[in-house]
């Protein structure tokens, strides 16, 4: 069934002109480059749990509190927090244009793939807030986002069936990350003329083990979410964090946490590999 654009052409056309400038390119592949560092971080910690040579499983502000402990670990924050801000602004540009199928007709799938890019903006923000504070020298706070959310859902009228259903959106993300790492259709939004073979080979096995593991994450996360809505727990909720420290107590441990935290390297390689040759300008669609 075709749509309506939900977002006007006089909305679409400034963003468009803003987007067109070379140094808002330049600042979304710092944020890819950005984003593949925190993941990278995450999962060597995970791993490093997992095989017991020290480490513990974390989140993304996890990882930023580790940058900020290193030798001129502050410096490279910023240069991080740069990127995660100009990795949720080319979100929003995303959200704004849907680059990916410009000119096609709007349909319910691409407008909850915009909601995706939205929330992933409004997430990347938060994460960018978050290293702001550790520049500064301001705790981050330990708390789970995800699970304060859910109990704030869980207190609103009709709160349970929201979180069931938030947990189910969430539990499909992750199966579409395990359909998108089967596929592979992400190689075709890289600059293949500009790498070697040995580059795009490794690119799409980095990527395809990448994206799985994010899937897995992601269901696990969304099965966590269903369950505090069963319960009427919130704190049942868990996060990146907590969907790791899951996976440290399941049976034949710490195999299952040692292949998901070595995945989440490989996205964090892959996302690097991004911001290196990821076409945005054909993404966009401006220039």
């Amino acid at each position: 069934m075709a749509l309506h654009d939900p977002v006007p052409e006089n909305i679409k056309q400034p963003v468009r002109q803003v987007a067109a400038y070379l140094w808002v390119e330049r600042l979304a592949r710092l944020g890819y480059g950005a984003k593949g560092l925190v993941y990278f971080i995450v999962g060597l910690l995970a791993a490093q749990a997992a095989f017991g040579t020290g480490g513990e499983t974390t989140n993304t502000s996890g990882a930023l509190e580790a940058i900020v402990t290193q030798p001129f670990g502050r410096f490279l924050l910023i240069i991080v927090t740069i990127g995660l801000i100009g990795y949720a602004f080319w979100r929003f540009v995303q959200t704004i244009l849907d680059p990916e199928h410009s000119g096609e007709k709007i349909n319910a799938q691409r407008i909850a793939k915009r909601l995706g890019y939205a929330f992933s903006a409004i997430a990347y923000l938060s994460l960018a807030v978050t290293s702001i504070k550790l520049i500064i020298g301001l705790s981050s706070g330990d708390s789970d986002s995800v699970e304060d959310w859910t109990i704030y859902f869980l207190n609103q009228p009709f709160g349970r069936w929201l979180v069931l259903l938030l947990g189910l959106t969430v539990i499909i993300v992750g199966i579409a990350f395990l359909y998108q790492a089967y596929k592979a259709k992400f190689r075709h939004h890289f600059k293949l003329n500009q790498m070697s073979r040995n580059e795009q080979i490794w690119a799409v096995r980095l990527g395809r083990f990448g994206i799985a593991a994010r899937g897995i994450v992601f269901a696990i996360i969304g099965i966590f979410m269903m369950l505090a809505a069963i319960q009427l727990d919130g704190t049942q909720a868990r996060g990146l964090g907590g969907a790791l420290s899951a996976l440290a107590m399941q049976p034949f441990d710490p195999w299952i946490l040692g292949v998901v935290a070595l995945g989440l390297i490989a996205y964090g390689m892959y996302s690097i590999i991004e911001a290196r040759y990821r076409n945005l300008t054909k993404d966009i669609n401006l220039r």
